[in-house]
């Protein structure tokens, strides 16, 4: 016979044990224990550049398990921090690279790695193409990397450091895209992500705004961390523009606008909350006037006109918006101000630096076109070596020019293809009502304005300008296929 066993009672009650919540960080506090003495005895021994070098490994194996076993918090630090890391000049805080390229090579080969072990564990990871895009998209990436440098050999030129390294930047910028494609995937990764963009944004905007009322502990700030060669004298006379913690005002000034023009979107469908909305775009609002860049502007109004064109409740409510679209004016208007005093100053209704992009471009960069650079692209580094004594680089500022110099017409037309591909597959994805409509929605008329700035200045390229809008690519092409496949 087999035994039973009474069920319990009030005379015998069963004892549940209390899970102790401390249990298990034991080891975790000794862990960090003992590396704070390892990285304190190599600091004795050898010298501070040990003990950093060894707190730095530690945290970058911390991050790659983070990203491996959570792959979306890859998307999530990486997109929170880029604002305020992009800025970074190179040696400043890690040796030979920026911080926001180095933490971004970690989170992704995190993503990687775990994407590999679930792959080996049986999970379904396989890769998922939409072809209306990521054809174009792969074209794209093929003419803005192998085809510069296989037209340099062609050319019997062999390609230098710096030709390599400017490759990197389509790379990256499509590195990004499938990194966040992947990851986020429901209502709710897109809205922490829209949330992990316009919230640095914010603080962009709000830095620019202190830079140019010359906030002394701001201008300390930036002055220690960020700045470089080609921002410094800017940061420390405040010039008239805030070029916040981007080290350019081109580039700060298309976060701030971006992450506005999303904020619109979103309350276009009630995402997030009132009061967010407005600090939100209290902050970035003052922030495009702060930024003091005149393709910020032009940016602004051909969103605030989209934006009118395509939600008629927000044309309806902009009485409402008025006053606090006054109260950002009167923050920003240094800036604003100062930046309209250099016009005509030379007898030509333009800016001042406009006359020196001219000369630039004219004598320094259009000798260099012929009918092979033409076709086949110039260099994949846009930088060239001034001849003057007081500068020591020139950068090219034409945005039509900066994709024939690295690719030549190739390049040019497969930008322009990617760009139709993605304005009509998008097309369709507007309507929806959440934070996946509210980022198709961002995506059409950040791509609309791009394709307007482009006939000034390259603004692809630029640190954190590119990483915005191929997010928001990714976040609206991972939405589309998602849906068509149920």
């Amino acid at each position: 016979m087999t035994q039973t066993h009474p069920p319990p009672s009030a005379a015998h009650p069963v004892r549940i044990e209390a899970k102790d919540p401390t249990k298990g960080t034991g080891w975790i506090v000794g862990l960090a224990v003992l590396c704070s003495a390892v990285a304190g005895a190599l600091g004795a021994a050898i010298g501070q550049a040990a003990a950093y070098g060894f707190v730095g490994g530690l945290f970058g194996i911390m991050l790659v398990a983070a990203a491996a076993r959570y792959p979306l918090f890859a998307t999530y630090a990486y997109l929170c921090t880029m604002p305020i890391l992009a800025g970074m000049d190179r040696d400043k805080l890690i040796p030979l690279v920026r911080p926001n390229e180095a933490l971004l090579v970690i989170v992704m080969a995190g993503a990687v790695i775990g994407a590999y072990l679930r792959m080996l564990r049986g999970d379904d990871v396989r890769p998922r193409f939409l072809p209306a895009v990521d054809i174009p998209l792969a074209v794209f990436l093929l003419f803005g990397t192998i085809w510069p440098l296989a037209s340099l050999t062609l050319r019997g030129q062999i390609p230098t450091g710096t030709e390599w390294a400017g490759t990197l930047i389509i790379t990256k910028l499509v590195g990004i895209y499938f990194l966040v494609r992947y990851t986020v995937r429901t209502e709710q990764d897109i809205v922490r992500a829209i949330r992990f963009i316009v919230w640095p944004g914010a603080v962009v905007g709000l830095i620019a705004v202190l830079q140019t009322l010359k906030f002394p502990p701001v201008i300390a700030l930036l002055n220690t961390f960020w700045a470089s060669a080609e921002n410094a004298g800017e940061i420390a006379e405040l010039g008239s523009r805030g070029s916040a913690t981007l080290g350019s005002p081109i580039a700060a000034g298309d976060v701030i606008i971006i992450s506005l023009i999303l904020v619109l979107c979103c309350g276009a469908r009630g995402i997030l909350g009132r009061q967010e909305r407005l600090i939100l775009a209290l902050c970035l609002g003052s922030g495009v006037f702060a930024a003091g860049q005149f393709s910020t502007w032009i940016a602004a109004l051909v969103g605030f006109a989209l934006i009118a064109w395509r939600f008629p409740e927000m044309r309806r409510q902009a009485k409402r918006f008025a006053p606090l679209g006054v109260v950002a004016l009167i923050i920003g208007a240094p800036a604003f101000i100062n930046r309209l005093e250099g016009i005509g100053e030379y007898g030509v209704p333009v800016p001042e630096s406009w006359m020196g992009r001219y000369d630039n471009l004219v004598y320094l960069y259009m000798p260099h076109f012929d009918w092979v650079t033409i076709l086949m692209g110039v260099s994949p580094n846009t930088v060239l070596h001034a001849p003057e004594r007081w500068r020591e680089v020139i950068y090219l500022e034409s945005g039509i020019l900066w994709f024939i110099w690295i690719g030549g017409l190739p390049l040019l037309l497969a930008f322009l293809w990617l760009s139709l591909r993605v304005l009509r597959t998008v097309r369709p994805a507007i309507r929806h009502p959440g934070a996946f409509g509210a980022c198709a929605s961002s995506l059409e008329i950040v791509w609309l304005f791009l394709l307007v700035l482009t006939l000034i200045d390259p603004h692809l390229q630029l640190r954190g300008t590119g990483d915005l809008i191929f997010t928001l690519l990714a976040i609206t092409v991972g939405g589309i296929d998602a849906r068509r496949r149920t």
